[in-house]
């Protein structure tokens, strides 16, 4: 890394900001090859962004900041203070309780955070956000008790979604209607799914689908214009049935 940013035009132009989309875009790279459970993918891509990572701490030495040896000893400090059930006297009962401490620890340790929330990223996307706040909204026993109390919630959340579409209230539609999905995604997390995964898994199930129908239709020369809606829905009911 020192000799591209010495010797290499492009590597010795870039900055933490100019990296910065890079790296979000390997992250979703590493994300995809971790929901196909693409092995070879996941080397690659662990890869580059192990080197997104040496190229942020190349460019922080550079100017006096911090080294990668730091930022090493850094996560390896953090690991010791919030792990004490390891690395101390302190004893826990599973998993859950393991979490509980983490946030605890991590309020103890300040930086101007005041609330379990504050850890969660603006960035986000919405639905991940989502599940980080229920998430750590849990670990103070802010949480329902059972997955069928949190079908309760969504059915009454469908119920008032109905309601101010009844009313043509579009603003208040846009309200109720994430209200149903955060609780969705509620439901998703006592039913151990990941919303976000599955959701891709469904993405990845429709456009397969969809593109082996456009495939049949159209092979006599036809565009999928041609057909009607009850046409593709019934080639596309073969298609699952194959499936």
């Amino acid at each position: 890394m020192c000799e591209l940013r010495a010797q290499c035009p492009w590597d010795k132009k870039q900055t933490i900001a100019t990296l910065r989309q890079l790296t979000i875009e390997e992250m979703y790279e590493l994300a995809d090859a971790i929901t196909k459970e693409d092995w070879e993918g996941i080397k690659e891509e662990l890869g580059d962004l192990l080197l997104h990572i040496l190229f942020y701490a190349t460019i922080a030495e550079e100017q006096k900041k911090f080294n990668i040896n730091e930022v090493i000893e850094t996560v390896c400090n953090k690991l010791v203070y919030r792990h004490p059930h390891i690395y101390s006297f302190t004893k826990v009962q599973d998993d859950d309780e393991v979490k509980r401490n983490w946030e605890n620890l991590k309020l103890k340790e300040g930086k101007g955070k005041k609330s379990v929330l504050s850890g969660v990223p603006l960035g986000l996307p919405a639905m991940t956000k989502a599940l980080r706040l229920q998430e750590k909204a849990k670990q103070v026993g802010f949480e329902w008790e059972v997955a069928v109390q949190v079908k309760d919630k969504i059915n009454e959340e469908l119920q008032e979604l109905d309601e101010v579409i009844a009313a043509q209230n579009q603003s208040q539609i846009e309200d109720e209607f994430g209200d149903v999905l955060f609780s969705l995604i509620n439901y998703a997390r006592f039913l151990h799914v990941d919303p976000e995964n599955a959701l891709e898994r469904t993405n990845q199930k429709f456009q397969r689908r969809f593109m082996k129908m456009e495939e049949v239709l159209t092979a006599n020369g036809k565009t999928l214009n041609d057909y009607t809606l009850q046409e593709m829905d019934q080639q596309w009911d073969a298609i699952k049935k194959h499936e």
